[in-house]
């Protein structure tokens, strides 16, 4: 009888490899080293194993991941789907995706082990005055809703003077960029900045990302690289960062935070060894934030560090940002002069998260959400009135698109972000399961012809 490798696993090098979601125990292991004698036997597959083939790979057999079953076939399309009992994800979106006996997803069954995976940066309960500059806090604004909303809840609520960033993107959706231009007039205690890069180096940046992501989106890491030496100069003690906590819990359904990452801002034990090294190296210590702003800027001027590496924890799309910025040196010198400098100095902006569900009450409704902004700051919705994800791109479509085919033909490990962040939005939080399906379906990029929103971004390569 022949033996076959499960489908989606695929063998690279020394390592067996899982382009998909496993469920319980087994979530983000997907990655199996292999002694040279595996990869020789899994290589052959399919073959009929002999006893001493069968030891060596025993362990794998027993795992389900070497089978007696042919591999299953892919669904083409959602109507071939399996979806998940609770929430809208399914094995179309995320081909590979395990289920339960019960028909959950492994989203949804580790939901109360990760219900307090809030934000991998700290979360901000208090921002008091600044005393040494002249804005209390920093926010990347684009226009959105989330973006929107924080801008909103911290000018009008808290009452702090914000500077708001913008980078002035050749794909921002219209309602993004009347939304800007009416927060300017409803928010008198906001000060807006935009950076706009020049088309020729912009378009180095681009087609080098393309190349690796197959997509142009640079967001919101290019747009970090871009302010910081601002944040540095201006000597602001909080850069704030909004995104639903669904986007949050993503990092580690995807398998590029660990859990101690969303602990990290309180462990005293981990601090205290942080700050013993920067004391040595006769280095300011950190404050509650610091550390997560000087290591986002430091991945953008010099790379991704050995230690996240080694453990195996990457974030693909910063990766891949990191390595298109670098083509234009021009914006990355800045960039490295001020984490120098304030890595010296300590004048390091504290990047913090604010949790929306918080401060919506319990819950973040993004219908109730939308109503206010659009009274409060003149927000402007996009034409798609009911989507629920991103609403200040032209693009969104596309970088769903080029994620969701990388992940599904195996050229990328990485699982579509929006396909994560619509199966936890729609467990009933901020959407309902049928709610949520209707979207994905109808709305998103999820799709094996290339959709309409591609062109856009071609046609600015060329």
């Amino acid at each position: 009888m022949c033996f076959y490798l499960k489908s989606r696993w695929r063998p690279e090098g020394r390592k067996l490899v899982y382009y998909g979601m496993r469920y319980g125990k087994n979530l983000n292991k997907n990655v199996i080293k292999l002694s040279a004698r595996q990869a020789e036997i899994i290589n052959k597959l399919p073959i009929k194993l002999d006893k001493l083939q069968y030891k060596a790979v025993r362990k794998l057999v027993k795992q389900g991941i070497i089978t007696k079953n042919p591999p299953i076939k892919i669904p083409t399309s959602f109507a071939e789907a399996r979806f998940c009992t609770s929430c809208p994800a399914n094995d179309f979106m995320i081909p590979g995706l395990e289920f339960g006996k019960d028909g959950l997803c492994p989203i949804c069954a580790a939901k109360k082990q990760t219900e307090e995976l809030k934000s991998v940066v700290p979360i901000a309960t208090d921002m008091p005055k600044a005393k040494k500059s002249r804005f209390d806090v920093a926010v990347f604004y684009t226009g959105g809703k989330d973006s929107t909303y924080l801008l909103y809840y911290l000018s009008k609520v808290r009452g702090l003077k914000v500077l708001a960033l913008t980078w002035l993107i050749p794909f921002a959706s219209d309602s993004a960029i009347k939304s800007i231009e009416n927060a300017r007039k409803f928010l008198p205690n906001v000060e807006f900045m935009t950076r706009a890069v020049a088309d020729c180096d912009l378009k180095k940046i681009y087609r080098r990302l393309y190349s690796l992501n197959e997509n142009t989106c640079a967001c919101p890491s290019l747009a970090y690289a871009l302010f910081y030496p601002t944040l540095v100069e201006e000597r602001v003690p909080y850069f704030v960062a909004g995104n639903e906590p669904a986007q949050m819990a993503g990092l580690y359904f995807n398998g590029m935070a660990p859990k101690i990452a969303y602990k990290f801002a309180d462990s005293k034990i981990l601090n205290f060894f942080v700050n013993l090294g920067r004391v040595l190296t006769l280095h300011p210590p950190l404050r509650r934030g610091q550390f997560h702003s000087l290591t986002t800027m430091n991945q953008l001027a010099f790379g991704t560090n050995r230690l996240v590496k080694l453990f195996g924890y990457r974030n693909e799309l910063v990766e891949n940002v990191t390595t298109a910025l670098h083509e234009v040196p021009e914006i990355v010198m800045p960039l490295r002069r001020a984490v120098r400098r304030s890595s010296r100095t300590g004048n390091i902006p504290a990047f913090v998260q604010v949790d929306f569900d918080r401060i919506s009450g319990g819950k973040y409704d993004w219908r109730k959400v939308k109503d206010l902004i659009a009274r409060e700051c003149g927000w402007v919705a996009p034409e798609e009135g009911d989507k629920g994800l991103h609403t200040s791109c032209k693009i969104e479509k596309c970088k769903e698109y080029s994620q969701f085919i990388r992940f599904y033909k195996m050229r990328s490990r990485m699982i579509p972000f929006s396909a994560i962040e619509m199966s936890i939005a729609g467990q009933g939080k901020n959407l309902t399961r049928e709610e949520a399906i209707a979207e994905i379906e109808n709305s998103l990029g999820f799709s094996l012809t290339e959709v309409p929103e591609c062109g856009i971004m071609k046609d600015y390569l060329k």
